[in-house]
């Protein structure tokens, strides 16, 4: 997006490029500049069209440390895959570089992208085929540009994730199956680690029965609205 603007100088021009409404094209601008710091958009007087948007001088120095960053994040992986082949993949390497307070951080798929009302529901698929839906705004839909296929990280905090035992497991969705590998804290409040199907670890918090055992098969289940999409890179 802002490459764009600095393209064309004009928001309403660069969003109709991206394929983006307005109202996406501006929180993202906001967005990238809470992250930064400062503003990295500003109005531009003037012009043909009576004035428009253009790029700061930090909004330049951000793209530049893109294109940078980009070519050397390429050019490692690159190497390591003609070095090992793709194990482990790209995405779970670039996903090592990632940084948050979210304890689940699940490589996927996109399976499917379909839209629910107001929402968009997004479809993930976990290396064995277990789904795992997210539930998004259209906005960050566009945003992204998720598509069928396409490599993402689900996140969600461990205190979203609720652990049963399979027989108090209900009928919703993102519900994971799963053998218990770690218990900690008191029986009704416990931190649990599973070992999922798919041999990825989810730490969530048991229910109200507490009382679950290492080696026990268990479920956790989260709302698909705590579950958030990220792209590595």
């Amino acid at each position: 997006m802002l490459r764009r603007i600095g393209s064309v100088g004009s928001i309403s021009e660069a969003a109709r490029g991206a394929g983006i409404s307005y109202k996406a094209a501006w929180q993202a601008i906001e967005t990238l500049g809470n992250l930064a710091g400062t503003p990295l958009v500003e109005k531009a007087v003037g012009g043909s069209g009576g004035g428009g948007a253009q790029l700061t001088a930090a909004g330049h120095r951000l793209l530049r440390a893109f294109d940078l960053l980009t070519a050397a994040r390429h050019a490692v992986l690159t190497q390591l895959d003609q070095e090992q082949g793709s194990n482990p993949p790209a995405l779970g390497l670039a996903a090592l570089g990632l940084r948050t307070s979210m304890r689940n951080q699940l490589p996927c798929v996109v399976a499917d992208v379909s839209t629910a009302g107001a929402a968009v529901r997004v479809e993930l698929a976990l290396s064995d085929g277990t789904r795992l839906a997210s539930r998004i705004t259209q906005e960050s839909a566009q945003l992204l540009d998720l598509r069928k296929g396409m490599a993402v990280l689900a996140l969600c905090k461990a205190t979203a994730v609720k652990i049963f035992e399979v027989e108090a497991a209900t009928h919703a969705n993102n519900v994971l199956r799963g053998r218990v590998v770690r218990v900690s804290g008191d029986a009704g409040a416990a931190e649990v680690s599973l070992q999922l199907s798919c041999g990825l670890s989810m730490v969530g918090f048991a229910g109200d029965d507490g009382g679950l055992k290492v080696g026990q098969d268990c479920v956790a289940q989260v709302d698909d609205s705590a579950v958030v999409i990220a792209l590595a890179g």
